[in-house]
């Protein structure tokens, strides 16, 4: 079963180092045919600050903000997430907030808030993605394929909002204004 999964490792590709970093601290799988060695005797369990301490994985996206949900409070920004989160953002309305509900493996799904509406969408399987509209009188979202998209181009009086789910848990989310 370790060799398998090391076989799945290999065709990662870009993940390959994140994932051989996670499965090293968690202990599972290796490239060798030695067995793993552990700090601890046979038998014996990994102590709470040992179980605790797992490094994030690196995500096999680069987004031009980083991580940093700050740099959208413009309603301009691109950044890379990994779990729920809320993105308050100038919107067309007004303050406006995108709520991430769900990351993971192939899959997103969030929430936007502008006044006294929202838009919701999800998407979930390889290459998935929504893109929503959110404009002064009301929001428009399309979910599916998101193939070749690129960045969405900016509307008038509106922000474009494009949420692209990854392939190891981590999703690329955009956000256009005029």
């Amino acid at each position: 079963m370790a060799a398998t999964k090391a076989r799945g490792l290999r065709r990662t590709g870009v993940v390959l180092a994140a994932l051989i970093a996670l499965t090293a601290v968690v202990g599972c799988g290796s490239d060798s045919d030695e067995p793993a060695k552990a700090s601890s005797r046979p038998g014996e369990r990994p102590s709470k600050a040992d179980s605790t301490k797992q490094p994030e994985p690196t995500p096999s996206v680069s987004a031009a903000d980083g991580r940093d949900i700050t740099a959208c409070a413009d309603g301009n920004c691109e950044i890379a997430v990994s779990e729920p989160v809320k993105i308050p953002f100038k919107g067309p309305r007004g303050p406006a907030t995108l709520s991430i509900t769900e990351v993971g493996p192939h899959s997103i799904a969030y929430t936007v808030k502008s006044g006294s509406g929202q838009s919701k969408g999800s998407a979930s399987g390889s290459g998935q993605g929504c893109i929503t509209v959110l404009r002064s009188n009301g929001s428009g979202n399309s979910c599916g394929g998101l193939g070749d998209a690129g960045r969405p181009r900016p509307q008038s009086d509106a922000v474009v909002i494009q949420a692209a789910a990854g392939e190891d848990g981590t999703a690329v989310l955009q956000l256009v204004s005029d």
